[in-house]
């Protein structure tokens, strides 16, 4: 797909490469695998191309129209709250990261021609982030008929006897990479999922997301905060939910090829639906699953942002980002499929990417120091809590 590569060979040890920054408009991520590989995975000529009825007003007509005459409120159909909930948080998380970075970030937003559309917020260069992005999409669409009979294969409540119908997918996406090399990368992804009879009420739907952390430097007590309040949200729900998600987190967020986890995980989840719990109560949870993320990160940071470090470890952070690269460029299916599916936003899929890395051949770390203690948390994922 790319006719020259992302990153190259570092030319001078001392020298880490510039990822190239694409300038043009952001959104928000790889939001949401289904729909960022539809295209690919279901030969979809017409996703999202307005296709609708002209007799029958879309779903997106519905709700903009929902919007203008009664506001948001918890009456809403369920795609309205969860767009103000992303946006919500959004706002939130974007002022407490500019009270800490004493930057600004760059607010794009852009709408699609059928409905729905994001908001892109970077900050690229600041005095504690490298490089940050946290972002919204809406996504209106159809699916043919061929579309729904594969995603039946996880969502028995589509139904299977209609030519087409329209949907909805919503997330918000967010990965931060700070300058100091022991302060850790986390990265953030919560989404909603909905299939809609003509009428706009719901067909179908499921939610799916997660957080995890990925650290140069271990420090035992930051892994266990994070997953301490993780754990809490997840406790509210569920009791079962965090060792489930935690496992799943260590089992998605792996470099197969290298034999290591990309960090020290968190929790992921996908294709949540009334199997699971009732809409009402996977809300909740992935409300609570948002509160949680400043809590999570914001202590680790802080104390972490203006710890002294040398030459040393900047390069071994550069090390840790190369293979936070190979993981989104080799592993991840939002990545994969994205840069596949023609008409992609490359700039979208490639905003989790740092701004900065390296890759040295055959480096080991050296025997029994701090950094060789980190590949060995990687390769053997422990219970923190």
């Amino acid at each position: 797909m790319r006719p020259t590569p992302l990153v190259t060979a570092v030319p001078h040890p001392r020298e880490p490469v510039r990822i190239p920054w694409l300038k043009t408009r952001l959104i928000g991520g790889t939001i949401f695998v289904s729909i960022l590989i539809f295209d690919m995975v279901y030969g979809l000529d017409n996703i999202g191309s307005g296709t609708e009825k002209a007799d029958t007003p879309s779903i997106a007509e519905q709700d903009s129209l929902l919007k203008r005459e009664s506001g948001i409120n918890s009456n809403s159909p369920m795609r309205l709250r969860m767009e103000a909930l992303i946006k919500q948080h959004q706002k939130l998380i974007v002022q407490e990261l500019e009270k800490l970075d004493g930057s600004k970030f760059r607010i794009d937003k852009w709408e699609r021609p059928n409905g729905g559309g994001g908001i892109s917020c970077v900050l690229q260069d600041g005095k504690v982030f490298e490089k940050a992005g946290v972002n919204t999409s809406i996504v209106y669409g159809n699916l043919p008929r061929q579309a729904i009979a594969k995603m039946r294969v996880n969502h028995k409540a589509l139904d299977p006897d209609v030519d087409s119908l329209e949907f909805f997918a919503a997330g918000l996406s967010l990965v931060l990479h700070p300058h100091n090399p022991m302060a850790p990368t986390v990265h953030l992804n919560y989404r909603y999922f909905e299939t809609a009879n003509a009428d706009g009420t719901s067909n179908a739907w499921w939610y799916g997301g997660g957080c995890d952390l990925t650290p140069c430097y271990l420090f035992d007590e930051d892994a266990i905060h994070f997953h301490k309040t993780i754990k809490e949200a997840c406790d509210k729900h569920d009791k079962a939910y965090y060792p489930r998600f935690k496992n799943w987190c260590d089992k998605y967020f792996s470099n197969k090829h290298r034999g290591e986890t990309r960090g020290v995980g968190g929790i992921f989840f996908d294709d949540l639906d009334e199997t699971e719990k009732d809409q009402e109560q996977l809300f909740s949870f992935i409300s609570d699953g948002l509160k949680a993320f400043l809590p999570s990160y914001m202590p680790i940071i802080e104390k972490r942002k203006d710890m002294p470090y040398g030459e040393k470890e900047k390069q071994w952070q550069q090390l840790r980002r190369g293979r936070y690269v190979e993981f989104n460029l080799v592993h991840d299916r939002g990545t994969s499929f994205g840069l596949n599916t023609p008409g992609s936003r490359v700039e979208s899929i490639l905003m989790s990417l740092p701004l900065t890395a390296r890759w040295q051949y055959m480096h080991e770390p050296e025997k029994g120091s701090r950094e060789e203690r980190l590949l060995n948390v990687l390769k053997a994922p422990r219970e923190w809590l």
